[in-house]
């Protein structure tokens, strides 16, 4: 029997369980600080609700859900991310409602670099939004990331200011070109121009290659103004990027990306409609995090060997994960219990004996440094 995993999919432990447990619950703390409300929705939705509607269908990631079928021949599918459930999430919630979600999603899609087929997403949103709403959000980013001590820079873009140059060229709001554009910081100036000729808007190109003052005379341009102005009130710049589509097609306004030291984006997201209301959210991938986190993660942890004193050792034990510490008992010899230590990188070692019983002490060794110092309990 194979027990190794599948590509695409990946087991988390030791320090990279620790780090991914440590960088999803410091997400959801500052979504909580922004008054998020957190939700959690089905893996599994009937195929048809995780394909959305026609607009959709020609979206790239649409051909790369999960499909499956279940013992009452329903056609079933994985969620591939958590927008699309927001339909059913956000009916007669009173406006705005802001909500987030943490799980995994799945992608049927090739394997490449940081590409996982699953991944756990780190969701959040605002239905019935305003730009004041997506100057928030990137708040909460940037919050994040600089948590995470990530360098990263936000670029932006306007969906409808994109279509305004398509019409301006004689080329209506094709999803084929908008996916052609949004290639442009990943294919060659030869291959985005041939590629765009197809529809005969290698015009567009050129228009794309031009100052950010070239785009003040479109009227979806003040969007991107506004946004950059609400930002500067949080503390922060963003940039201008006139090629910046987001692959998805329910977008209708704003968009934007962040990028870091990898290639990949690291997190994106952008406004769309929602049941009639107008939306703003941006997701990031937790393992995307792990690879560019420069974040140092140390959990302080002890090991108490009992040395035939184990009821005293699990008194010692309680105390002390009161007082918030993390702790495991050991029952054996001092030398498996160092051995074990190390094994596990547990770096403080608390002996109880009948010698520290008797003289109710117990002494803290340092496994880095290899010195003890006294314990002292404080009072529960």
């Amino acid at each position: 029997m194979n027990i190794d995993t599948i590509k695409g999919f990946k087991d988390f432990v030791g320090e990279e369980g620790t780090k991914f447990s440590v960088i999803r619950e410091m997400a959801r703390q500052v979504f909580e600080r922004y008054n998020f409300e957190e939700v959690q929705t089905p893996v599994i939705e009937r195929e048809e609700f995780v394909r959305g509607d026609k607009v959709q269908a020609n979206d790239e990631v649409i051909s790369d859900i999960f499909t499956l079928q279940d013992k009452g021949k329903r056609k079933l599918a994985l969620r591939y991310e958590f927008t699309f459930q927001l339909k059913r999430i956000a009916q007669n919630k009173k406006l705005p409602y802001k909500r987030f979600q943490i799980g995994p999603v799945f992608r049927d899609e090739p394997i490449s670099g940081n590409r996982l087929r699953q991944f756990t997403q780190c969701d959040v949103d605002v239905i019935g939004s305003t730009i004041k709403e997506e100057a928030e959000i990137l708040s909460i980013m940037k919050q994040i990331l600089g948590t995470l001590k990530i360098k990263s820079v936000i670029y932006v873009n306007n969906r409808k200011l994109l279509n305004e140059i398509l019409n301006e060229v004689g080329v209506e709001n094709n999803p084929e070109v908008i996916g052609e554009i949004d290639k442009m910081d990943k294919l060659s100036e030869k291959e985005i121009k041939e590629n765009l000729k197809k529809f005969g808007a290698e015009e567009v190109f050129g228009i794309l290659k031009k100052p950010e003052s070239y785009f003040k005379k479109y009227k979806a341009y003040s969007e991107v103004a506004e946004l950059k102005k609400l930002c500067k009130n949080y503390g922060f710049e963003i940039k201008f990027s006139p090629s910046l589509a987001r692959g998805l097609s329910y977008y209708i306004g704003n968009v934007f990306e962040i990028k870091s030291d990898i290639k990949e984006t690291i997190c994106g997201g952008g406004s769309y409609m929602v049941a009639g209301q107008p939306a703003t959210g941006i997701s990031f991938s937790i393992e995307r995090m792990m690879a560019v986190t420069k974040m140092q993660i140390e959990i302080e942890k002890y090991l108490i060997v009992s040395l035939g004193e184990d009821k005293k050792a699990i008194d010692l034990a309680k105390k002390l994960r009161i007082q918030g510490k993390n702790v495991s008992v050991f029952y054996g010899k001092p030398s498996k219990a160092l051995e074990y230590a190390n094994s596990y990188k547990i770096k403080k070692v608390i002996f109880v004996g009948e010698k520290e019983v008797k003289e109710k002490v117990f002494r803290i060794k340092n496994m880095i440094t290899g010195r003890s110092v006294k314990l002292v309990l404080k009072k529960s």
